[in-house]
């Protein structure tokens, strides 16, 4: 199946939005769990659309997840050179990036794009990036994925080895970090997203004030079929941890009614306040 993935990603870049529409209608018909899913959340995040535009909504996410399966595969397989002579692409404010190792490093917050593999492969070739992630769940699959992430990446965490990634970030280190999904009570509280009770992270406050790293913000988004990374400042002076975490579910919320579809949907993010039976 890896063979055959990487074979379609390095077809012409003209067979993409073919195969990636392709993909995403299959997965419209067959990925019931996940449509069930995405259905459920965008119904509780978009109360004011109508049924036939929740309903639109839903699928063009799909599209953008059959998408998902050419923008990873460019993102895990094809070389620096190949992605800058055929991919359409621009980031933007790239200069908070540039450090010495005298200067604060920066905790870069990301939101769950479809093509975040995409996203973080484009950051990192524009500047040294670090990244925190979890293991897949399938031990082939997470080699495919260590390998893919770290043809750009310097080197990777796992979310729970804080102490490796805050020292990157007091080496003066750009590290990614994502807090939009449910990881449960442990490090969480109850804040508003898209008006809705949302388990939260308040960690971001406690890691850059141990860090001293800045606080910055990617945003990624389709425009006329170009990709583009806007990277831009969070100021959080004056904030207390929980002041800091609403203020950043707010700017991804600002962030993805620009670009709804473009956003996974398919993660149950109100499974711990709303409940596991509201996916069912």
């Amino acid at each position: 199946m890896i063979t055959l993935w990487q074979g379609l990603c390095h077809l012409p870049t003209s067979w993409h939005p073919p195969i990636g529409k392709f993909c995403g209608k299959l997965l419209f018909i067959i990925a019931k769990g996940r449509k069930k899913i995405a259905k459920a959340n965008l119904a509780a995040c978009f109360p004011n659309l109508s049924a036939a535009d929740q309903q639109k909504l839903l699928k063009d996410n799909f599209m953008y997840l059959g998408r998902s399966f050419i923008d990873t595969g460019i993102a895990w397989f094809w070389s620096n050179k190949k992605i800058q002579r055929q991919l359409d692409y621009e980031v933007i404010g790239s200069d908070l990036l540039s450090l010495d190792a005298s200067e604060n490093g920066n905790l870069i917050i990301f939101k769950h794009s479809q093509h975040l593999e995409l996203d973080a492969r484009l950051l990192a070739m524009s500047a040294s990036v670090y990244g925190v992630s979890r293991s897949h769940n399938s031990v082939s699959m997470n080699k495919v994925q260590e390998n893919g992430r770290l043809k750009s990446m310097e080197d990777t965490a796992d979310k729970n080895n804080p102490r490796k990634f805050m020292k990157w970030l007091k080496n003066g280190k750009n590290v990614m970090y994502a807090i939009d999904q449910d990881y449960g009570w442990d490090h969480s509280v109850k804040l508003k997203f898209f008006n809705q009770d949302a388990a939260t992270i308040t960690a971001v406050k406690k890691i850059i004030d141990a860090t001293k790293a800045n606080l910055l913000f990617i945003n990624s988004y389709y425009e006329n079929n170009k990709l583009v990374l806007k990277v831009e400042s969070i100021d959080h002076i004056g904030l207390d941890s929980l002041e800091l975490a609403q203020k950043i579910n707010n700017i991804m919320e600002e962030k993805i009614l620009q670009h709804p579809a473009e956003y996974l949907w398919m993660h149950r993010r109100f499974k711990s306040t709303l409940g596991k039976n509201f996916y069912k």
